[in-house]
């Protein structure tokens, strides 16, 4: 249940996220009365996302008659979930210092469109979030029919995501995003690879692969299933004591490189215009200051002192510099 918990969370959390900037934009803007057509488009990708489970879970338990059937539906739900987890994890780690300002411009080009414009914009930004709750929450819960102990966990990540959203935007309440998303995000990969696992499973039940009967270790005796840490790692990670060997290279083939790759670390490319600073005097060893223009007559002038009046500050900028 931890597993569809911390799915919840991370999930709901980046949709809470996103909500809070739109709307907090907003108020600054002093655009309060665009706001029930931010909800409205909340609300509404709320709706389909929920919808979007329930036919999830239908066409598996109802449209599908045949066992085989079913396996291979789970399955191919189980790789586009990894796919959809893996694509989440880097998208978010790349574009979390970006993501708050290219809302902010999409959401100014939207209400220079109109109301509709606005639902559409906040539509779009959580539909993404939902659809993929939906597909990663059954692909993580499969096994685990008529116990309504994964869908209470996922409900319970929702919700702790959002009372940590509102706690956010009401800055009772400051948490380093930065770590939370690489913390979480490690762990969801973890998850992803049990839930490729599992998709590798049900192809062998299917026939599509091999190998069903053929195990890579069988540890039972040490990792007994009727224990509690036992079940705890199975529903976190599908970690089993008798896999078969192509679930135990999926596990293996997926994890390793993909934390790797995540937990690198990354170079902070500098922003547009911050390589570029004007050009030394000649006699000057040090670069000069990016706000000021750099001249070719020699210096006469240095202001050394923060607290100086507009006047003064004003005859600095006018004012060649010098180190």
């Amino acid at each position: 249940m931890f597993a569809t918990y911390l799915i919840g969370l991370r999930e709901g959390l980046e949709a809470t996220l996103v909500v809070s900037i739109l709307v907090a934009f907003l108020v600054k803007s002093q655009r309060r009365d665009r706001l029930p057509q931010v909800w409205a488009g909340v609300g509404l990708a709320v709706a389909l996302s929920v919808l979007f489970g329930w036919l999830i879970e239908y066409t598996s338990t109802s449209l599908l008659a045949r066992s085989e059937d079913r396996e291979l539906f789970e399955a191919i739900t189980s790789v586009a979930a990894v796919v959809f987890v893996t694509w989440m994890i880097f998208w978010m780690r790349k574009a979390a210092r970006t993501i708050a300002g290219e809302l902010r411009g999409k959401l100014t080009e939207a209400l220079a469109v109109g109301s509709l414009a606005v639902a559409g914009m906040a539509f779009l930004a959580v539909i993404r979030e939902g659809l993929e709750t939906a597909l990663i929450f059954y692909s993580a819960a499969q096994g685990a029919a008529g116990d309504s102990g994964p869908l209470l966990a996922l409900i319970g990540g929702i919700v702790t995501a959002v009372v940590l959203g509102v706690l956010l935007y009401a800055s009772a309440l400051r948490i380093n995003l930065s770590k939370f998303f690489t913390w979480t995000g490690a762990l969801l990969i973890l998850v992803a690879a049990g839930i490729l696992k599992y998709g590798v499973h049900d192809f062998q039940e299917a026939g599509v692969l091999p190998g069903l009967g053929d195990l890579a270790f069988d540890i039972t005796t040490l990792l007994d299933p009727t224990t509690w840490y036992a079940a705890l790692l199975a529903g976190m990670f599908n970690v089993t004591p008798a896999p078969t060997v192509l679930e135990t290279i999926a596990w293996i083939g997926y994890a390793v490189p993909v934390l790797v790759l995540f937990l690198r670390p990354t170079r902070r490319t500098p922003a547009p215009g911050a390589a570029t600073s004007a050009p030394a005097a000649p006699s000057t060893p040090e670069p000069a200051v990016m706000s000021a223009p750099a001249r070719t007559s020699p210096p006469t002038t240095t202001v050394t002192e923060r607290g100086a009046d507009a006047g003064a500050e004003a005859e600095a900028a006018s004012a060649p510099q010098r180190a």
